[in-house]
């Protein structure tokens, strides 16, 4: 189904509501297809932890996160230059 973009917002609750019963619905803007709306499909089974247990691996030359870098991902950082590095 095609809808445009204003039929789109105007009965978002019903397009949801076909899409999860199935139905593909393509929005359009200026007559161009731009967007779907379709089901959605979860996880069919539950992850396992340590599933990914000797796949992955840190770098022998990785280096340790500066400890300015992790005060300002917290909000910790005295100033700009600081978390600039400078």
């Amino acid at each position: 189904m095609l809808v445009n973009m204003h039929e789109a917002k105007t009965h978002l609750s019903r397009l949801v509501a076909r899409a999860a019963a199935g139905e593909d619905i393509v929005i359009a803007n200026a007559g161009k297809p731009v967007a779907r709306l379709v089901a959605y499909e979860g996880r069919k089974e539950p992850r396992k932890p340590g599933s990914m247990k000797g796949k992955i691996w840190i770098a022998d030359d990785f280096d340790e996160t500066p400890q300015w870098l992790i005060d300002a991902f917290e909000g910790n950082g005295e100033n700009e230059d600081e978390f600039l590095g400078r």
